[in-house]
């Protein structure tokens, strides 16, 4: 039996803050491997700034030569009516009947889940095992405790809470805000995302076009 970190985000971009996360949680968790789930555009509740292929092709650039990390695209070809956590999980446990699966997020999501914010909360939780990580601010146990729907599935093996070591907080906002404003994130993201970025003109950026049409 393995075992299957899911890791859901827009990934947009993804940043090498993400790849550092997932690699230091495969190995205090000792996951086989991590699955990184990139949302659709499709989501009632993300709004993202560039396509779905573009973020899958991202994400496929930035796991290279990473056979602990793979994609998958499940989610993009959801309609938006499908797109929950918890159909999700329910999919991923299908394709993976013998491991044992983990949905791996940030703290500030098991605050929103434990305010019943989420689609399917009570089955989302009761149904599942999940890799909580650190957020500047947020009390895990106290967010935990709080929470009747939380503290009363908090059997010990629920809720794996990664509170240390986890604080670098260089977001895809800010990579996208210094595309924006002609920044230089050239080292806060995979080479070859950041110059997919730049050859595409993505996040307001130069395209080498652009660029080389100036210099001319």
């Amino acid at each position: 039996m393995r075992r299957i970190g899911i890791y859901g985000s827009s990934f947009d971009p993804i940043t090498n803050v993400h790849l550092w996360t997932a690699s230091t949680i495969a190995h205090r968790c000792k996951l086989d491997q991590v699955i990184f789930l990139p949302c659709s555009n499709r989501r009632r509740d993300k709004k993202m700034k560039t396509s779905d292929i573009n973020r899958k092709a991202l994400v496929e650039l930035a796991l290279e030569n990473n056979s602990t990390f793979v994609m998958s695209d499940y989610e993009m070809h959801q309609e938006a009516w499908n797109i929950d956590t918890y159909s999700t999980m329910k999919y991923f446990k299908k394709c993976y009947p013998e491991d044992e699966l983990y949905f791996m997020m940030g703290a500030d999501l098991l605050v929103d889940i434990g305010d019943g914010k989420w689609d399917n909360s009570e089955k989302l939780i009761e149904e599942n095992q999940f890799i909580v990580m650190a957020r500047e601010g947020i009390d895990m146990l106290k967010t935990i405790s709080r929470s009747p729907l939380l503290r009363n599935h908090d059997d010990g093996s629920t809720f794996h809470l990664i509170d240390k070591g986890l604080a670098m907080e260089i977001s895809s906002s800010y990579i996208r805000e210094e595309f924006n404003r002609g920044g230089e994130p050239r080292y806060l993201l995979p080479e070859k995302c950041y110059t997919y970025i730049q050859n595409n003109g993505l996040y307001g950026s130069e395209s080498s076009k652009e660029k080389s049409k100036q210099k001319t």
